[in-house]
């Protein structure tokens, strides 16, 4: 593994990328097989987690990935993503599964906050920021975004208009992540929320608002609180993080 990073690390990102989703999807139809949501996924993507953290860990690239405190103080820039994720709660509280789908979903989700962020935010974003910076964050948040467009095939459930919708979040998300990765140097404050935002989804009512409602909620999250995000970080971020450095 660690040869064929030292080749290529774009390449490397790209398998760590195509692993990721190919075994999750196949991991996803076992579980439901079996009669446990998640359960084969969650002890794939565990077994998956560790590989590649004790991997970097081993390799000394701990800095590199972003395994480290922030920069900027976390309480600077961390509010409008507690927002986001408390979205899951403005319908109400519920379980939408019993305990042991819950207990096996949690851990899967927060394994996908931890492998997504160091697969496209670390891996592939860092193969490609020492050539171009800008590309880099394009493409690691479209990359990001676009592979929520599986949810139009895999049978999820979700209308085709909502589908859209969760990708052009998921960009904007994997936009804001990357930023808060490459100013604030740290990885964790990504993981930490990325994790959390799709664990409590577990916890939220269902069917709680319309489908219209849901994506008006939807929108408003999208181009009031990213969109005004997004310029935040973009304007402002920069700064501290020169302020903070000295």
């Amino acid at each position: 593994m660690t040869k064929l990073y030292q080749k290529s690390e774009i390449t490397f990102a790209i398998l760590w990328i195509v692993a990721y989703v190919v075994l999750s999807s196949y991991a996803d139809q076992l579980s439901l097989s079996i009669g446990i949501v998640k359960s084969v996924t969650a002890v794939l993507q565990i077994v998956m987690s560790l590989i590649l953290f004790f991997w970097i860990r081993s390799n000394n690239l701990s800095e590199k990935y972003g395994f480290c405190k922030p920069i900027i103080p976390a309480r600077q820039f961390l509010y409008p993503l507690v927002i986001i994720a408390s979205t899951a709660f403005w319908g109400g509280f519920g379980l939408q599964y019993g305990f042991p789908d819950t207990l096996m979903y949690v851990i899967s989700m927060c394994c996908v906050g931890f492998l997504e962020e160091v697969i496209f935010r670390g891996l592939l974003f860092r193969a490609m920021e020492k050539d171009n910076l800008k590309k880099a964050i394009i493409v690691s948040s479209l990359t990001f975004g676009i592979g929520h467009i599986v949810n139009l095939f895999n049978g999820s459930g979700r209308a085709p208009a909502s589908s859209v919708i969760q990708v052009i979040f998921a960009v904007l998300v994997g936009f804001v992540l990357v930023l808060i990765f490459y100013y604030g140097k740290s990885l964790v404050p990504c993981i930490i929320f990325h994790s959390a935002n799709n664990a409590l989804k577990v916890f939220e009512a269902d069917g709680s608002f319309s489908p219209q409602i849901e994506m008006v909620m939807n929108l408003v999250a999208i181009f009031v609180v990213l969109g005004g995000y997004v310029f935040y970080l973009v304007k402002v971020f920069p700064e501290k993080a020169e302020q903070s450095k000295t």
